[in-house]
């Protein structure tokens, strides 16, 4: 399987990028192929365009500024997102990302008839965010309602792609996660990779 791998944290030296790093390498363990899409290190622009959003609606969609990004989302089985989050949702740069780059004709097609969209990622069939946070699991899951994991299960997993591979794996607390327990999350997202 080839799957792209999508980091989003402005530190090179972060705990999101030791988790990129664990899941290439599992990855890579098992026999897929990974190309890592560092939207930092990458200098991409999450601004949607006055021109991308005045023809949203055009059949088709111009996505030629982002027409790079798109061919490498078109040569994936498999997206693998790795980011942390802030304010109980995505950083900008990975909600920009969405956007851009899951644009109509890319990610959708608007129905003919209004309303719905059409599912068009039909190569990929896998779909995980590797992320942490810093509040504990009953804030997230309990009081926020886990919002990233729903925009992420009901909107992207469900509304762009079908019957695919979904998964959440967090890290809570992690402003409080000592080395043991960051250690303890890595082995758990290195198991976790090892089936796919």
């Amino acid at each position: 399987m080839h799957i792209l791998l999508v980091l989003a944290h402005p530190l090179a030296e972060s705990f999101s990028a030791e988790v990129a790093r664990t899941a290439r390498d599992a990855l890579e363990a098992g026999g897929h192929t990974v190309d890592v899409l560092d939207l930092y290190r990458e200098n991409f622009d999450p601004r949607l365009t006055a021109a991308e959003r005045a023809g949203y609606f055009d059949i088709p969609y111009d996505s030629s500024e982002v027409a790079n990004l798109v061919a490498r989302l078109k040569a994936a089985d498999g997206l693998i997102l790795v980011f942390p989050q802030w304010w109980f949702n995505f950083p900008a740069i990975l909600k920009g990302f969405f956007d851009r780059v899951l644009a109509p004709g890319v990610a959708f097609s608007h129905d003919a008839s209004g309303g719905r969209i059409l599912p068009r990622l039909s190569n990929i069939g896998l779909l995980w965010a590797l992320t942490t946070t810093g509040s504990p699991w009953w804030i997230v899951q309990l009081y926020m309602g886990n919002p990233v994991g729903r925009l992420l299960r009901r909107g992207i997993a469900k509304l762009c792609a079908k019957r695919l591979n979904f998964r959440l794996l967090s890290l809570h607390d992690m402003d409080r996660a000592n080395d043991a327990a960051r250690r303890r999350h890595l082995e758990r997202v290195r198991k976790a990779l090892r089936v796919i």
